[in-house]
Formats: structure tokens, sequence, C-alpha cells
């Protein structure tokens, strides 16, 4: 395409995109002309998506992957390595909730902590040595959530932490301890955590402070690090009830990860139907 900083050589890998917002934006990007791998937990589903997209006369490229298992995201980095050895793109879109619009169950807390927190961070530190350094530089966009930003939070304590702009992974991951723990004695309901979708609330406020910590390592480094919160989307995990459909949403992912080089921020939460900067992480 005339105009553009990316080519067919330009490679993005778009997790959990056998449907939904992945799909979607797995879509976009090849019609764009990118270089895509579609990744997702189950194989048959995956090539079911893969041939959906060939039937539309669009190629892109297949690997199963479940991010809330290391030896997964192992065998996926091999792979990857040996197919293209080098990454431009990475959209960390796999995420799973167990609770319809209306409900607030913390019985899945552990493997929703593992699929939408863990998973991503596992995937990037696997992916890391092998995003291309460039001038157009590399990205990776976390797919989160509102319910995750800090004013859900009513914990004095633990708000104060993350607002701390030398916050650390080990106090992250001691938060994401302390919820789960909380869960487990079954006093999570008075400790200030976030009342909504409690569980996928705090698996999101973790990511954001993770990418935070990524975006300043990285600054200034060739690699963006940046949150999307789509909105009030039509998927599987809102049963279909939404605001926005999956195409709406991953068109504007697909703005923020094609941002030309001069326009590209790091550090930012960008949320809704425009590619615009909500706040920074």
């Amino acid at each position: 395409m005339k105009g553009v900083w990316w080519s067919k050589e330009t490679v993005a890998v778009v997790t959990g995109a056998n449907k939904g917002i992945g799909f979607a934006l797995v879509k976009r990007l090849a019609e764009l002309g990118l270089t895509v791998v579609l990744t997702a937990r189950d194989k048959g589903r995956g090539l079911n998506a893969v041939e959906l997209l060939m039937n539309q006369g669009l190629h892109v490229h297949f690997f199963p992957l479940d991010v809330s298992e290391p030896a997964s995201i192992k065998k996926f980095a091999s792979w990857f390595q040996e197919t293209f050895g080098t990454l431009d793109i990475l959209v960390n879109n796999a995420a799973v909730s167990f609770n319809h619009i209306n409900e607030n169950s913390v019985e899945h807390a552990e493997i929703v902590i593992r699929t939408n927190f863990n998973g991503p961070k596992w995937l990037i530190e696997a992916l890391l040595p092998m995003f291309r350094r460039s001038d157009s530089a590399g990205r990776i966009l976390n797919i989160s959530s509102r319910l995750g930003l800090l004013n859900k939070l009513n914990n004095p304590n633990l708000r104060e932490m993350l607002l701390d702009e030398k916050v650390t992974e080990n106090e992250i991951e001691g938060m994401v301890r302390l919820f789960l723990e909380n869960v487990k004695s079954g006093i999570w309901r008075s400790q200030g955590w976030p009342t909504v979708w409690t569980d996928y609330a705090v698996s999101k406020l973790a990511l954001n402070a993770h990418s935070k910590i990524m975006a300043k390592l990285f600054k200034g480094r060739e690699l963006s690090v940046n949150c999307f919160c789509p909105g009030f989307t039509q998927t599987s995990m809102t049963g279909g009830k939404g605001k926005y459909t999956s195409q709406a949403a991953a068109e504007v992912a697909a703005c923020i990860v094609l941002l030309p080089p001069e326009k590209l921020l790091t550090g930012k939460f960008y949320v809704g139907s425009t590619p615009g900067v909500y706040s920074k992480l």
C-alpha cells in the first residue's frame, strides 16, 4: 500500500483470534497486507477461522497457543522463531471471564488471572528477543478494560503502590497473590477490590500496571507498549450484547498498532470507538 510504513514483511501476532475482536483484527491486518499469525487455544476452532479467511481470499498463518500454559507459550515461541524469526506487532487479545453481564462470581479467579495477566506477561517475555528493532518501532497492544482502571480500586494502600512510578513486577504479582488469597479465605468483598466482574477487573488492573512498567523500560528503545479498552463490545464474553461490533473495535485496534512511527506513543491507555488516548498508564 502506498504511503504506509508496513509491508508484507511486517509480522503481527494476535492471540485468542478464532472469534470476536481477535478474529476481526486478524482479518483487518491481513486485508492491509501484513503477514499475520492467528493463534487460538483450540486447534480445530483456529483452523476453522483460518479457513473462513481463506474463503475470503486472505492468507494467514496459524499455530495453537494457550497463553495460560507456559509449555504452550514455549512451543509457540520456538515455532515462531523458526518460521519468521522477527516480530513487529503483538496484540494480546486472549482473555476469559466466567461471569454473565450482571454476575460477579470469583469461582474461577485463578484461571482468569492466569489467562488475562500471567499469559500476556509470559508471552511478551518469550517473544521479546524476536522484536525487530527498526525505525518503525515494534508494537505491543494489550487488549484491556476500563474495569481495571485505578478508580475502580478502593484499597488505598494498593492504589498508592500502583500510582508509584517505581512500582515493580514483584509488587504487582504480590497484589495478584493477595487477591487470590482473599478469594480463598472468602474476604475479597471487603478488601476494596473492584466490584464489577472482580476477578476479570483485577486481571486487567494487573495487566495495565505491567504494561506501564514495560512501556517505561522500553521507552526510546524502539518498542511501544499500550493498552486498549474497546468498550462494551458484542462478543461471546458479553453474551453478544454491547454498543460496538467486533469489527468496529478491531478497526480502532488496527489504527493504534499501525500508527505512523512519528505519531506512535507508548505507555498510553486507549479507549472507545476512536483511537484516542484516554489516559497514561
